[in-house]
């Protein structure tokens, strides 16, 4: 199975992006992948702290062993936004392909070590995991927000501390604040290209730069950061409520079912919609 790392690289050198899908429950998975395999596009499933104890890391691997057996794609497993190392290495430890250290809320010196850390630890037990670090105030959450977030070119990844931080961490991804935000809000983000773009020529060509929160990012801005240089962009918020919105009117239809197999069906497939579109915006299809 070709390495994830190679897989950025060819999407890097190619001007596409791979696409990182955010999952809580088994049939989200089952979603992903199935809307990977039938577009020709590698999945990358993101589990965050709160849904990796909702699911279960080990049977999060499980899973995942299960859909490559299955599927025959690449299926690669990342710790998203884990908020220590201690987080960060039970992900590893349980068998991940990817951790995502996400100590971007601690000072840079902070920020430095813990990555490293996790960059040592990851190096020693599996020199193919991939390791993102995180630079940059992310505002939000993963949900529709009903409120403005104001947003600081301050909250930014600035690029000189860009390059020291990935010179000295020695990370595979680096994941950047250039007007992003979590969730879904009253208004679009409008990211900085610019600043894409300097931060890509300043740091290593061998680290991939990742854009989180692509959720609600218009369709032209997302491929003007895949120019630019973006070669992994996170999608959840889209996800979570294109499937709560088809469970919940599946629900209102179907008030006597209690199979839920059959309740949550319509709910894979919206998921399974967005997903396709999603990796056809990002140039991600027939990439295998």
């Amino acid at each position: 199975m070709e390495l994830l790392k190679t897989i950025l690289e060819r999407a890097l050198a190619q001007k596409w992006s791979t696409g990182h899908f955010n999952v809580s429950e088994s049939d989200h998975m089952r979603a992903v992948v199935e809307a990977c395999r039938e577009v020709g596009a590698p999945a990358m499933i993101g589990l965050s702290e709160g849904e990796r104890a909702h699911l279960g890391v080990f049977e999060a691997v499980a899973l995942r062993d299960a859909f490559r057996h299955e599927f025959s794609i690449p299926v690669f497993l990342n710790a998203d936004h884990s908020k220590s190392v201690a987080a960060a290495k039970a992900a590893l430890d349980a068998g991940f392909d990817s951790i995502h250290i996400d100590l971007s809320a601690k000072s840079l010196e902070e920020n430095t070590a813990g990555t490293r850390e996790v960059v040592l630890y990851a190096r020693a037990k599996n020199p193919d995991v991939s390791v993102e670090g995180e630079l940059g105030y992310l505002k939000g959450e993963s949900r529709v927000l009903h409120e403005k977030i104001t947003i600081s070119r301050d909250d930014y990844t600035k690029p000189e501390e860009a390059k020291r931080f990935v010179s000295e961490t020695r990370i595979d991804r680096l994941a950047i604040v250039v007007g992003n935000i979590h969730g879904i809000s009253l208004e679009e983000p409008d990211l900085d290209i610019d600043r894409i773009r300097e931060i890509r020529g300043i740091i290593s060509q061998e680290t991939a730069l990742v854009l989180h929160a692509g959720s609600g990012i218009p369709d032209d801005q997302i491929k003007a950061a895949i120019v630019a240089g973006i070669a992994n962009i996170h999608i959840n918020t889209d996800l979570r409520v294109a499937y709560a919105a088809a469970l919940r009117a599946e629900l209102a239809a179907h008030r006597d079912e209690v199979a839920m197999y059959k309740l949550d069906a319509p709910a894979r497939e919206a998921m399974k919609q967005i997903i396709k579109a999603k990796l056809t915006l990002f140039g991600s299809v027939e990439r295998l």
